[in-house]
């Protein structure tokens, strides 16, 4: 049985944001212009996804959350209504403007979870600054490729990612879908399930790793353990979805 943290964990969130917007439809008809298919809106909706999907994961587990972020795009995802298949996307950049970080607000924190898309928001420059002036734990999901400068840090990474970096650090867990993780000499295997939508199930994956290092005392198995559960739920959902405490407790 997992239960609430007595006393809620304090994280700082710092990390890329953008709209994850869903267009459903319908197509029934190829173009007469070119051999391409004619999509239908039907509905749409829009969700905050990225940090703001890692962010959303932490309050459902009751985590006392501050994020900063920059939005650096929106995600446009045309969907067949009938067959729930994804169709294209179409990314859309924004320009916005980063805020000044100040370092010295941290301290008061209990973890500082780093969300990081590689999109110029977070830079080297700004994790060896935060390594140099925090000195509790920090978690980094990232798609950098030189994890060197992150030593110290509980770095996490999917296995196209790994496959990509030109240089490690000690401490990686290491997602492989739905297939395994791996961190040191552990591999975990998680639950099968009927796969709807792998979309911020990494996201949830991170939120749930923090959670469960928390809740279990420091315990990084246990925490992929708990990780895996509630990314499993996330991915059973179209769309993203962040678990709830709950539901995670009626599927283990």
């Amino acid at each position: 049985m997992i239960t609430q943290l007595q006393t809620p964990l304090k994280v700082m969130l710092i990390g890329d944001s953008c709209y994850d917007v869903y267009h459903y439809g319908k197509i029934n008809r190829i173009s007469p212009e070119a051999p391409v298919p004619i999509f239908d809106e039907l509905r749409q909706e829009r969700k905050l996804g990225m940090s703001q999907n890692v962010y959303q994961n932490m309050k459902n587990f009751g985590i006392d959350v501050t994020l900063v972020t920059k939005f650096s795009d929106e995600k446009h995802r045309y969907i067949d209504e009938k067959s729930m298949q994804q169709v294209i996307r179409v990314d859309i950049a924004l320009d916005e403007k980063s805020e000044v970080i100040d370092f010295s607000d941290f301290k008061d924190y209990d973890v500082i979870v780093i969300s990081d898309y590689d999109k110029g928001f977070i830079t080297y420059e700004m994790i060896k600054n935060l390594r140099k002036e925090y000195d509790g734990c920090i978690f980094i999901d990232t798609k950098k490729n030189d994890l060197h400068q992150m030593e110290g840090c509980i770095l996490k990474i999917n296995d196209c990612e790994y496959s990509k970096l030109v240089s490690k650090c000690s401490d990686m867990i290491i997602t492989y879908g739905g297939n395994k993780v791996v961190w040191n000499d552990e591999v975990f295997h998680p639950p099968k399930v009927n796969v709807h939508d792998v979309c911020g199930a990494g996201d949830t994956f991170l939120a749930g790793l923090v959670y469960g290092y928390n809740i279990y005392s420091g315990n990084i198995s246990k925490a992929i353990q708990f990780a895996m559960e509630a990314a499993t739920i996330s991915v059973k959902h179209f769309g993203v979805y962040a678990p709830s405490l709950e539901e995670i407790n009626n599927a283990t």
